[in-house]
């Protein structure tokens, strides 16, 4: 009965998420990016960063955003200094941005913090001054030709909304580091890519994503408040027939967490964030399936990549009841080969658990070697624990079920501090 449950699940499973080996094929064939044309018309942006105590890094990224390749009277950066107890605010204003300072210990989080700097730009330069808004993390780093490419695909005038390609600045630190960048990597080029060449629905992730000033005017500015407002945004903008694009050649290089600590918290919250969005939005997306035609493939898109976190837990949850309850009534004998069957099924599914992050990582690794800017040795050296650090999300959603989780700062550092080794 176990044997027959689990190869059920096996299956299930299977089905659910064949569409994205499809995305996976289709990357590994469509390998070279085709360029966009060059843009026509050269947009006007306003770039929008939320920054709490992030003195020490924001200035690398108001550095390298002065520095585009990009008309510079066709773009303007602003800050929010979001509660902050250091020298955002000065470092910002010095390194040319505009800085408008937010306290508000009620309201935390990125979404409010986004929110409220949408509504200083509108009344400093009013509605439809900017054709579209770019939002960045203080930790980033942004490519010199970033606005220029992102034009190109802004100007097609096929999205509302669009995100960029997620590396890494310090992917060669640990790890944890290279294990963030390989998933982040995946995701733009084995998910994001395909979808948009197949005209399905992209998501963005995070940070150095656009979204029209159309579509902030229609909500209102920013109205998503959830622990992942990036992903509540994906959703939304789905069932709300808002198309997201992505731009393979706009490169940003995120910072990711160097320790446990950090990562076990930031991921926490994410899967939190999760939980949140299924209980709002789980039943909407299901139905979105079936009473959406030309959104159906978008919908149950979104709706396989917000479900796993709950999903793992509740399988996880019902195998573990089922077993325990069925050992106990058992006698000693028959236990004895339960159990063993027991473990014979779960070593084989952690190892095509293995085996299959394995490959995904290294095909990762593989494809996206040349974005990896570091040695060869250190880009595959910690690809055997990228499963590792996959499979931590297990205990992660599980407590992400009962615990309180709030918006925490998380420590960030210079490319000098990475690059001195102090990133620990």
């Amino acid at each position: 009965m176990f044997q027959i449950f689990s190869v059920m699940v096996a299956i299930s499973l299977t089905v659910f998420y064949l569409y994205q080996f499809i995305y996976i094929v289709y990357a590994i064939f469509h390998h070279h990016v085709p360029k966009l044309p060059d843009a026509k018309v050269n947009h006007r942006y306003a770039i929008l960063i939320s920054a709490r105590n992030e003195e020490s890094v924001i200035f690398e990224l108001l550095d390298s955003l002065t520095k585009q390749d990009y008309p510079k009277e066709c773009y303007d950066i602003y800050v929010v200094a979001d509660n902050c107890t250091d020298h955002t605010a000065e470092v910002s204003a010095q390194h040319g941005a505009v800085v408008f300072a937010r306290e508000d210990h009620e309201k935390v989080g990125k979404g409010y913090a986004l929110n409220y700097i949408y509504g200083k730009v509108q009344e400093l330069k009013g509605a439809g001054y900017y054709d579209a808004y770019f939002v960045f993390d203080a930790d980033n780093l942004v490519d010199d030709q970033f606005l220029k490419e992102a034009n190109k695909t802004f100007d097609t005038g096929k999205y509302d909304a669009f995100t960029s390609y997620r590396n890494s600045k310090n992917y060669d630190v640990n790890w944890i580091t290279a294990s963030y960048s390989l998933w982040f990597m995946h995701e733009a080029r084995h998910l994001n890519y395909p979808r948009m060449c197949m005209g399905a629905q992209c998501m963005i992730s995070g940070t150095g994503f656009c979204v029209s000033e159309k579509v902030m005017q229609e909500n209102h500015g920013w109205p998503y408040y959830l622990l992942t407002e990036d992903i509540q945004f994906s959703v939304a903008s789905t069932l709300n027939n808002l198309r997201i694009g992505y731009c393979d050649s706009a490169i940003l290089y995120d910072e990711q967490p160097a320790s446990m600590k950090q990562s076990w918290n930031q991921r926490l919250r994410w899967a939190k964030g999760f939980y949140q969005i299924d209980a709002r939005y789980i039943g909407k997306l299901i139905k979105g399936i079936f009473t959406m035609p030309k959104r159906r493939l978008a919908c149950y898109d979104v709706l396989m990549t917000v479900v796993p976190c709950s999903l793992l837990t509740v399988m996880t949850i019902l195998i573990c009841g089922y077993v325990l309850c069925s050992a106990w009534f058992m006698p000693y004998y028959v236990q004895m080969v339960f159990r063993q069957q027991i473990f014979v099924l779960l070593g084989l599914t952690l190892l095509n658990f293995y085996g299959g992050l394995i490959l995904i990582g290294g095909l990762t690794i593989l494809m996206e070697g040349k974005r990896i800017h570091t040695t060869k040795w250190k880009k595959w050296k910690n690809l055997w624990l990228f499963p590792v650090f996959m499979l931590t999300y297990l205990p992660l959603t599980i407590e992400a079920m009962f615990a309180k989780v709030k918006w925490t700062p998380i420590k960030h550092y210079s490319t000098d501090e990475i690059s001195n080794g102090e990133m620990k």
